[in-house]
């Protein structure tokens, strides 16, 4: 089996499964490749081949509610999955692990809000790739997904974002991640701007298109 991992100090690396110590007992060291599981390890990296291998794994810190809960085990596979399609660098980046590494520390104490978290992760990860909107809101403005910007007349080519939709955007980007109940979404209006990130993410990115778990997402919330 390999695994992709998002790490602080290398960016994305793919590493070998196999022969792995795990100090949470025998035989569970599979158990910790489950999407968005929090590892610490040690690996044996190669120059000369792209795969590294570990030498020991184990739990970073201890998950209360994201294995055993449908909707935040099924927003934690959106969320590898995006990370999986979208992040290619083999660099470090620093801010982008440690937003990651939060959100998931965020999920799995959540209480209220879990509906929301994979609409604010989206939008939050816009900041990390290098997209995120290059103004203020203002009441009533349309977002132009081509330039990026918020404006108060709406763009004369479809790329652009409902009202409705900008206003949840612009909530998404100024909410903190333990009061997303308090932005109030029903199920079509959680599709509507779903659909419309992936429309923002698509004109930067065309990976986002291959993105499977988005369907499972719709039925879920």
């Amino acid at each position: 089996m390999v695994a992709f991992l998002l790490t602080d100090v290398g960016g994305r690396r793919s590493y070998m499964v196999q022969g792995v110590r795990s100090r949470s007992g025998r035989g569970s060291k599979l158990a910790l490749f489950q999407p968005m599981f929090p590892v610490e390890f040690e690996g044996l990296e190669s120059s000369r081949q792209q795969m590294h291998r570990f030498k020991e794994i184990r739990t970073a810190f201890a998950l209360q509610s994201l294995p055993f809960d449908v909707r935040k085990s099924t927003v934690a596979l959106f969320m590898a999955e995006v990370l999986y399609r979208l992040v290619r660098e083999s660099e470090p980046n620093e801010a982008l692990f440690d937003f990651v590494w939060g959100s998931v520390e965020a999920l799995d104490v959540m209480e209220e809000g879990v509906a929301n978290f994979h609409l604010w992760f989206l939008a939050n990860l816009s900041r990390f790739l290098g997209f995120c909107p290059g103004n203020d809101y203002v009441p009533g403005a349309w977002f132009d997904i081509r330039e990026g910007l918020y404006t108060p007349v709406r763009p004369v080519h479809v790329e652009v974002m409902t009202r409705e939709c900008t206003r949840i955007l612009h909530d998404m980007l100024a909410c903190d991640v333990r009061a997303l109940a308090d932005i109030a979404l029903n199920r079509a209006q959680r599709v509507e701007f779903l659909n419309a990130m992936l429309v923002y993410f698509g004109y930067h990115l065309d990976a986002i298109s291959a993105v499977q778990s988005v369907r499972i997402l719709k039925e879920v919330f």
